[in-house]
């Protein structure tokens, strides 16, 4: 018999962690949530109905007070959000269980590759995968043909990333910290962008969705769910060359009608609650799998279905 559970996300405070939040609260498999944070200035806390503040990793007491949190509340499920902390675990090797609690992560693998841009990029070229070309930005003496993209090679969202033209601006945003930094091929949008729930479970089954989406403000504010076959193959192949276990993110454009992937997100990602919603579970797929328990059906009847990302008002 599955039973209810008391489950701990850390990391909650920003778009991702509230999306989880509202899930787990719907959850047959949610007894009480909880929810921690390093700050309590967010919708976090309108949200989870334990909330509290806590530790960031770099403290030194970090590990050892969320071991006394998980012993203290009986956890049975923890679930980190923020990449930081989940960097911290891949380099502890820290992936399977915290205390009693048992945690929801990626696979190692997807964790080394997806966190580092260029890493990224070399994977996808050693495994014959579509990949867009890619170069350290330390090692470039010149810079042949613009428009390139500059982005941080460890760093997450849509800040550090810039659209370079000439080489007066590469020397302008590496002139503090080349080190850093990425440069890669430019892949134009006018055939859309994809962004893409990838989930594979322990035994093997792997599931995906789509979303031909556009960005508003650095985030995904409007996406349809759509079918495309060159895209699932794509996804497919490189669960299994990742040995993926657990749920990701991809995201990819089409060039020359050959989808060519420019990210990996190792980590549940902004789009889980409308993946959700549109069937795609991957969240509980995820608990599911970790526990041993047969995997709840996907239903892959969404295509053609919208989401708008809206906003919504806290007030205390």
């Amino acid at each position: 018999m599955k039973k209810a559970l008391n489950i701990l996300v850390t990391g909650c405070g920003g778009d991702i962690g509230q999306s989880i939040g509202k899930i787990l609260l719907k959850s047959s498999y949610t007894k009480n949530l909880f929810g921690i944070d390093i700050s309590d200035k967010n919708a976090a806390q309108f949200i989870y109905p334990n909330f509290s503040v806590g530790l960031r990793f770099t403290h030194p007491d970090y590990l050892k007070r969320l071991e006394l949190f998980i012993e203290e509340h009986a956890i049975d499920i923890i679930i980190p959000i923020a990449e930081p902390e989940l960097r911290f675990f891949s380099a502890q090797n820290i992936l399977d269980t915290i205390g009693r609690a048992k945690m929801i992560t990626a696979s190692s693998l997807a964790l080394e590759i997806g966190f580092d841009k260029f890493k990224t990029a070399e994977f996808l070229k050693n495994e014959n995968l579509p990949f867009p070309e890619t170069f350290l930005a330390k090692e470039l003496i010149s810079i042949e043909s613009f428009p390139v993209i500059l982005k941080s090679k460890t760093g997450s969202g849509s800040k550090d990333i810039h659209m370079i033209n000439t080489m007066e601006e590469f020397l302008f945003y590496t002139r503090n910290d080349i080190e850093n930094y990425v440069v890669q091929e430019f892949i134009t949008d006018k055939n859309g962008e994809f962004t893409c729930g990838l989930f594979r479970s322990c035994e093997g089954e792997i599931r995906s969705q789509i979303f031909k989406r556009e960005l508003t403000g650095g985030y995904s504010g409007y996406g349809e769910v759509i079918e495309n076959n060159d895209i699932k193959a794509l996804l497919e192949k490189l669960a299994v060359k990742l040995d993926l276990v657990g749920s990701i993110n991809v995201q990819l454009r089409i060039t020359e009608n050959l989808p060519k992937v420019f990210e990996i997100n190792p980590r549940f990602s902004s789009t889980v609650l409308y993946r959700h919603i549109f069937g795609f579970e991957d969240l509980l797929w995820s608990i599911e799998d970790k526990l041993g328990y047969e995997l709840s059906n996907y239903k892959e009847n969404a295509i053609g279905r919208k989401f708008y990302k809206g906003f919504e008002e806290y007030i205390k």
